[in-house]
């Protein structure tokens, strides 16, 4: 291992790292944001809740796969489903999803970056 330069600052960012569990889980749910055709369907969700079929038509795929990759996103706790007779409506789980959704894109330069109730956000120090 490294010796540090600044052993206090080393020793300060070492107590603030989470934990193993925490980081696999969280690398977890950025794989599964790597994928374009789930990447797709998280971002149609920023629209609002959507059933499978309608889903699966706005982002042009079939309704088997979409079904399949929501089952993964709603096991990591990325999205949520609401059924409603034999329909089953997908939603993001939480205001954190759309706020990683809305900086990523802001990031690339699709969309501005926005807070949890939807206003622009200052990125800090400017950086885009």
């Amino acid at each position: 291992m490294a010796q540090p330069v600044n052993a206090d600052l080393v020793d300060s960012v070492r107590s603030r790292l989470p934990d193993g569990g925490h980081l696999a889980e969280t690398a977890d749910v950025f794989a599964l944001l790597g994928d374009p055709g789930r990447l797709t369907l998280l971002v149609a969700l920023l629209e609002g809740e959507l059933c499978v079929r309608d889903l699966a038509a706005a982002c042009g795929q079939g309704e088997s796969a979409v079904s399949h990759q929501l089952r993964l996103l709603r096991a990591h706790q990325v999205v949520t489903v609401r059924r409603e007779g034999r329909l089953a409506y997908y939603r993001l789980a939480d205001a954190h999803v759309r706020l990683l959704l809305d900086v990523a894109l802001a990031h690339i330069g699709h969309a501005p970056a926005t807070d949890h109730i939807g206003c622009a956000t200052e990125i800090p120090g400017g950086a885009r």
